[in-house]
């Protein structure tokens, strides 16, 4: 994996202030929200164009670890989301649709990172990549309107379009460059070139797409500093919770070290790319709602790092027992 994604959290906080003061210029500020959509885009078609869909059938040929890390996402997580969201944030409608969308997605690339760095089953947690990353397309609509729907007024075309452009154009596209090229250079090339060059330019275009952000709504975001204090507890408690959980569960169906930390990461780690691009498309008058998906990450990313280092610790008690 590449350093722009390894000090990600770092990065997030430059392009944050960075956004913050060209917004204080009014021509900035006028125009920046006409690059943060065509910025998402392609950072997805870069995100797409490096999973290879076709092969969801492989992440069934170890089924226990697949089947509960399904579940765990997308019936536990969403259940724990639900119960924190309304008790922390029933008075914060947009921020509360923000951090359903963040923390009802699976990520599909950061977790890998930790994963590697926990010295955990890195080929085990890819295998549910296109798995995830398919049924959460599928859920995020029937997430938004369960958990946080009767908050704020969502326009159903509204969410459909949303996810229309900030999803399936850049996947189809994706689906169709990753046949053509490999049809042309062959698997083994186009992940040696190209997949490492799309893991770099992915990067790039999401900070730019922060910038962009930050220079178009960071008066807003000013105005509303609360908001990075009003999500620390849920989402900490996110963690907490779905560590104990992780761990309990890996050890009841009897994964060794290295496969539970693959579960571990892939149940921990959340997909906020994704959930801002459609946050973008579907309420652009809402941009708390974006402001959230882009907090978030500020304080899931140093959190990683530490459950990372907790996990170390864990292999090397097994270890010396």
């Amino acid at each position: 994996m590449d350093n722009i994604n390894k000090f990600q959290s770092f990065i997030i906080l430059i392009m944050v202030a960075i956004g913050i003061i060209l917004g204080q210029i009014n021509i900035v500020q006028r125009y920046a929200e006409y690059l943060i959509m065509p910025a998402l885009m392609i950072m997805l078609f870069l995100v797409f164009i490096q999973i290879p869909l076709k092969e969801i059938g492989k992440s069934f040929k170890n089924f226990k670890f697949t089947i509960t890390s399904v579940v765990m996402n997308f019936i536990w997580t969403p259940i724990i989301v639900f119960i924190l969201g309304k008790v922390f944030l029933h008075n914060q409608p947009e921020t509360l649709i923000g951090f359903v969308m963040l923390m009802v997605t699976p990520c599909t690339d950061w977790y890998l990172i930790f994963t590697g760095i926990s010295k955990g089953n890195v080929a085990l947690g890819s295998s549910v990549l296109p798995l995830n990353l398919v049924l959460q397309l599928v859920l995020l609509p029937l997430y938004i309107f369960i958990i946080g729907g009767t908050s704020v007024s969502i326009n159903i075309v509204s969410l459909a379009k949303g996810v229309i452009y900030s999803l399936l154009i850049p996947l189809t596209l994706a689906i169709i460059f990753r046949k053509i090229i490999i049809s042309k250079i062959g698997i083994e090339r186009f992940e040696e070139k190209w997949i490492c060059k799309a893991c770099d330019y992915q990067g790039y275009f999401l900070n730019l797409a922060i910038v962009s952000m930050f220079a178009s709504q960071g008066k807003v975001l000013l105005e509303n500093l609360q908001i990075l204090l009003i999500l620390l507890v849920p989402i900490l408690l996110f963690f907490l919770i779905n560590f104990i959980a992780g761990r309990f569960i890996g050890r009841m169906i009897n994964l060794n070290y290295e496969d539970n930390v693959a579960l571990n990461l892939t149940t921990l780690a959340r997909n906020s790319p994704i959930a801002l691009a459609i946050a973008v498309a579907t309420f652009p008058d809402k941009p708390l709602i974006s402001l959230a998906l882009i907090i978030g990450p500020l304080i899931e990313l140093p959190m990683l790092f530490l459950i990372s280092k907790i996990l170390l610790n864990i292999r090397e008690k097994e270890q010396v027992a």
